[in-house]
């Protein structure tokens, strides 16, 4: 009987998938410090996880009875997954199970800066009853999407899911990836036959130089610094739910009082669980704290998701 420890848990149609072919499921949380001799102790064949456990090289070495790791969700930085693979142990995650909930969190930010919901929340508590003329004047110059042209840095299936809702949208699409030339993007429209629209992809300057919103979705590294900025429109606005560090905080910060970029979004950090105060407290972005992938029916995808490739993988 093989037995897996989902350290940082498991959605129950997951488990039951799991149980289903004999599989004994934990789902009772380690710390990081005693994970090494739980799963020894327990002889555990997998390990899954998602962003909280770190599966480094001295934990690998320290469980030999681990043959799979598995990461719910895209990135896989909390893993050493080269070092894992070079002791024939097969590391996976899911990354087509939330994509499409990390492209409505980028398009609702989207929303939200255009329409000035972040700030309009964040000062009608306090001013609406005596100020509330002087904020609708002040937040009735927002605009529609309809038209505009929205970057995508990183044309993977988050990438292009938001391409999609873009497209539904009446968005012009502008795309930049290394590793991807043309893709087919599928829009889908309840009780229609799903459309699939090609769109090749531009190079990283056309769509610094011409699009009015631009997110992000690569694995990592400082993709926007003071010089990707100074190629971008006056008035921009930027969304990052990749990684933190993808936009160099400081240059977002003097972009945005500069009035170069209008306002920017973000649902990552550096320095998660403690972002910086400058970055929290500034008005001109919005913010959500690092919740993308994480809806009812992604976590759902993603426990069946892992599931299949546990059965398939360790039977």
């Amino acid at each position: 009987m093989k037995k897996i420890l989902a350290n940082d848990g498991m959605e129950d149609a997951g488990i039951k998938l799991l149980e289903k072919e004999g599989f004994v499921v934990i789902t009772e949380k380690t710390p990081q410090d005693e994970l090494a001799a739980v799963i020894n102790e327990n002889n555990y064949s997998a390990l899954t996880v998602r962003s909280a456990t770190k599966v480094n090289k001295a934990l690998i070495d320290a469980c030999p009875s681990i043959r799979l790791i598995a990461r719910g969700g895209v990135g896989m930085d909390n893993i050493d997954v080269e070092y894992a693979k070079s002791k024939n142990i097969q590391v996976v995650n899911t990354p087509a199970a939330s994509s499409l909930s990390v492209a409505e969190l980028v398009i609702a930010h989207i929303f939200s800066m255009a329409r000035f919901l972040h700030q309009s929340n964040r000062n009608m508590p306090e001013k609406g009853q005596v100020e509330f003329s002087q904020l609708k004047k002040a937040y009735s110059k927002g605009f529609e999407l309809t038209g505009k042209t929205i970057g995508i840095i990183g044309f993977g299936r988050i990438g292009q899911s938001v391409g999609a809702l873009g497209l539904g949208l009446g968005m012009k699409v502008l795309a930049f990836d290394p590793y991807i030339s043309d893709a087919a993007i599928e829009i889908n429209i309840h009780n229609v036959p799903k459309i699939k629209v090609p769109l090749k992809t531009v190079t990283l300057d056309e769509v610094l130089k011409n699009s009015d919103f631009i997110t992000l979705h690569v694995p990592g590294g400082e993709v926007i610094t003071e010089e990707e900025i100074k190629k971008m429109k006056k008035g921009v606005m930027l969304v990052n739910a990749s990684r933190g560090g993808v936009i160099n905080e400081d240059a977002l910060i003097k972009g945005l009082d500069s009035g170069k970029i209008s306002h920017a979004a973000l649902d990552v950090f550096n320095g998660e669980p403690s972002p910086k105060k400058e970055i929290l407290q500034h008005p001109k972005i919005s913010l959500s704290p690092h919740i993308g992938g994480s809806t009812e029916e992604a976590q759902q995808r993603i426990g069946v998701e892992l599931a299949e490739k546990i059965i398939h993988f360790l039977k």
